[in-house]
Formats: C-alpha cells, sequence, structure tokens
C-alpha cells in the first residue's frame, strides 16, 4: 500500500519527534494554505520514554520550561503549564515551588502531548528500508519509506526525512544482557523477576545518575540484601547545574559551538562534561551517603561502594552471578556472588544513517565516520540526493552537547521545520 506524497517523514517517535509533530500541527493550524503535511513511524505500540528508569522519586534535571515548546512558543497548548492545567495540578505544582518534576510526571506529560497529535503518528510500525525516487536526470528528489504494519507494507513518499532514532544501551565489551544481568534502562521491568527470592546480594556498576537512582532504588527495595556500588572513580561527582555553566545548554551556545574550529570545540566538550556525562545530583549523592554513614553507626553496612573498581567479567551459574572486580590501584581482583547484576554504562548514539541502506553512501561523514551536517541539521549530502535528511541526534560533534537533550529540543525543531519550509518555498519558485 502506498501513502501519497508528504513533506516529512519522521522515523522514530521519542521526544524529540514528538516535538517535530507538535511544531508541524502548530505551523498547520496557523498558516492552512500552507500546510505541512507528515507522518511519523515508531516502532513501540504505543509513546514510550525510558519506561525502564521512571522510578517513583526521580525527578527530571532539567527545568520543565525546557519542555516540548515553550522556548520556541511560549503561548503553545502543547506546554508542561498546559498539561498540568488540563490535569488540574496547576496550582499544586505551583505550590512545589520547584522547577525540575518528577520524571514519572514528564513522561506523562509526554503521552498526553503524544495523544494531541495521535494523527501524525503510525505506531506498531517497523522501518523496512528507504529507496531513492529519481527523476529524469537521475537525481534523488524523493524518498519512498518503506515499514512494515501488522503484516502490511506501506509505502510514505516523501521530500524530507528526519531521523530521530534515539540512543542505544551501551553494555561492556563481552557482557550480554540476560534475565540476571541488565543494563539500567531495564531497570523496571526486570526487577518484579527479584520480588519474593529474597535476592542476597545486588551489583550496579557506573558513576552516573542512572546508576546512583538504581542503587539508591533497590537498597530501598530490597531491605535485606547488600547493594555494592562499583564506580572506577573515588565516588559519585555532582552534576555542574550552577547558572553560568548551564549556559552550554542555551540555544545560542549552538551557534557558537558550530562556528567553533575544531580544538575549541574539544575544549568546550572538555570543560562541561560534567554538566551531563558520569554525574549524579548532588541531593542524591548526599542522600546515599547519608545512608552508609547510618549503616556504618548501626553496624551493619549494607549499602558498599566499591570505588576504583572495574568489573572484569560476569558468569552466570545456576543460582546466580560471579561477577569478578579488579581494583585499579592494586590491581587485586575479588569474586562476588549475586543475584544480579545492572550495568548503568550509558548509552551510544545508533549510526542515523544506518536505516537509510546505499542511500547512506550518498551522505557525507567526517575524518572520523561522523555525520556531516549543517547549521540547520541537515545532512550534507552527494549533489544527486536533492531531498533533505534532518538529524535528530548524531550531531553533538557539530551542533553541541544539547544536541540530544531536551534542553533544545524545542528550538532544534523549530529550525529543523523552517528550513524544510524555506527549501520548499525556494523549489516553488524555481518551478514557476
Amino acid at each position: 500500500m502506498s501513502q501519497p506524497g508528504l513533506d516529512l517523514v519522521g522515523i522514530g517517535f521519542g521526544p524529540s519527534n514528538l516535538a517535530m509533530a507538535i511544531a508541524v500541527a502548530e505551523h498547520n493550524d496557523g498558516v492552512p494554505e500552507g500546510t505541512v503535511a507528515a507522518r511519523f513511524l515508531e516502532r513501540q505500540p504505543e509513546f514510550g520514554w525510558h519506561r525502564g528508569m521512571l522510578l517513583e522519586d526521580a525527578t527530571m534535571q532539567v527545568s520543565f520550561l525546557k519542555d516540548l515548546v515553550t522556548l520556541r512558543n511560549p503561548t503553545s497548548d502543547y506546554s508542561f503549564l498546559r498539561y498540568l492545567h488540563d490535569r488540574n495540578r496547576l496550582v499544586d505544582f505551583i505550590n512545589h515551588k520547584t522547577l525540575f518534576p518528577l520524571r514519572v510526571e514528564f513522561h506523562d506529560y509526554f503521552t498526553w502531548a503524544a495523544a494531541k497529535v495521535n494523527e501524525q503518528v503510525s505506531y506498531d510500525t517497523e522501518v523496512i528500508s528507504v529507496l531513492p525516487v529519481t527523476d529524469g536526470t537521475g537525481d534523488v528528489r524523493e524518498l519512498d519509506v518503506v515499514s512494515r504494519r501488522d503484516g502490511a507494507i506501506v509505502t510514505n513518499r516523501t521530500r524530507n526525512l528526519v531521523i530521530g532514532t534515539g540512543l542505544r544501551p551501551r553494555m561492556p565489551a563481552g557482557v550480554q544482557a540476560s534475565e540476571r544481568v541488565w543494563h539500567s534502562s531495564d531497570l523496571l521491568r526486570n526487577v518484579g523477576s527479584l520480588h519474593g527470592t529474597a535476592p542476597e546480594r545486588l551489583i550496579v556498576v557506573g558513576a552516573g545518575q542512572s546508576a546512583a537512582e538504581a542503587v539508591a532504588f533497590l537498597h530501598e527495595q530490597f531491605p535485606a540484601a547488600e547493594v555494592c556500588a562499583v564506580v572506577s572513580r573515588y565516588g559519585y561527582s555532582p552534576a555542574d547545574d550552577s547558572s553560568f555553566a548551564n549556559r552550554i545548554f542555551d540555544p545560542n551556545a549552538v551557534d557558537e559551538y558550530f562556528d567553533a574550529p575544531a580544538e575549541v570545540k574539544e575544549a568546550m566538550m572538555a570543560y562541561h562534561a560534567n554538566t551531563n556525562y558520569s554525574v549524579v545530583d548532588i541531593d542524591l549523592i548526599q542522600e546515599l551517603y547519608r545512608r552508609t554513614y547510618r549503616e556504618k553507626v548501626l553496624g551493619r553496612e549494607r549499602l558498599r561502594l566499591l570505588n576504583l573498581t572495574r568489573t572484569t567479567s560476569v558468569v552466570e551459574n545456576p543460582d546466580g552471578l560471579t561477577v569478578t572486580l579488579q581494583s585499579l590501584v592494586s590491581g587485586e581482583r575479588t569474586a562476588l556472588e549475586a543475584d544480579a547484576v545492572v550495568f548503568a554504562t550509558g548509552y551510544d548514539e545508533a549510526d542515523p544513517y544506518a536505516v537509510l541502506g546505499e542511500l547512506g553512501d550518498l551522505c557525507h561523514r567526517d575524518e572520523q565516520g561522523r555525520p556531516r551536517v549543517g547549521r540547520d541539521y541537515r545532512a550534507l549530502t552527494d549533489p544527486r540526493l536533492q531531498c533533505g535528511i534532518y538529524l535528530q541526534g548524531g550531531t553533538e560533534h557539530t551542533h553541541g552537547i544539547s544536541s540530544a537533550l531536551l534542553s533544545n529540543t524545542a528550538i532544534r525543531v523549530g529550525e529543523v521545520l523552517g528550513s524544510v519550509l524555506e527549501r520548499r518555498a525556494a523549489s516553488i519558485l524555481m518551478a514557476a
């Protein structure tokens, strides 16, 4: 089955392409004579965002004002404040005196917003291939996005592709996920298997926010179990969320980063990595330290911080796991028996061009194999590829630390949509 030509197709429907769909909806409401026809394709059966880490007391690390729309359109009907009003919690939230909602609440906000643009989305849809549509000159001016849904093959023809395929959980080399070996992204999905089993020892590997949250959660959930936090540094490091440092997430910072020489880009990332990578909210650090100190006073140390330590192997046996740890100081190895191990070892960006197949060869890469991208997030391509390939992710090396984060999502999708509209208008003029 083939669908009529579209202005854009979005692959993936996480927060970035959700914000894209909202930008399209708002544009169409305001300019009915120049509407944008869009379709978003998502493998999941419904909207979902980091469901495995929606812990009840976990809060966002970004202000609610950096939602899907507010920085682009403060009067939007899709804002977090409008969501609160619809949920009859606006006054209660104001009285809460916080900029940082519960993560569960922000996920509900995303779900609420996704429902408002539901007509643009095809869920339970797997993209199979992206095929070129050539004109008489051999140039590729449109793409056929072929997908499978409920066993049926559907083709969407489009002039622009917005790729938002998100991140992939990263496991250490040689370690495979299993019933007892988890990535933190699957924590809530897997933890139920431990209830009723009286686990004796649980291990969490990692030094970032997800690792610290997993440690706190497991320590609470299983009061008879020892919880070991394995970190390769001396301890958890606090995130720098001070006002001046936070300017690295400002929309204007994207322009500065994009225009900076390569050596300045590297320096900026090094200077400000502690705003986002392998860092933990100071309140959570203090809470975990409070627990360890309390247990030391009471004489039962159940929460153990194994610092300056790395994991060398994980071996499964019929009754559990044997996790071998190595001291980075002495090199001494220690084997611990455990009921489960959680690797909070981050994520890798998927190659955004992987979905393009052979068309990916027409997309330019730099000397390190990374996408070459314009300021408008449009991939730089061979002149034969005339249609637009826009990246929502995979552009940290060109656009800076906020390129895959919520902080700049509202502005980014506005820039992408603006680029699509500008190029559409130019092609209409040329045709006339």
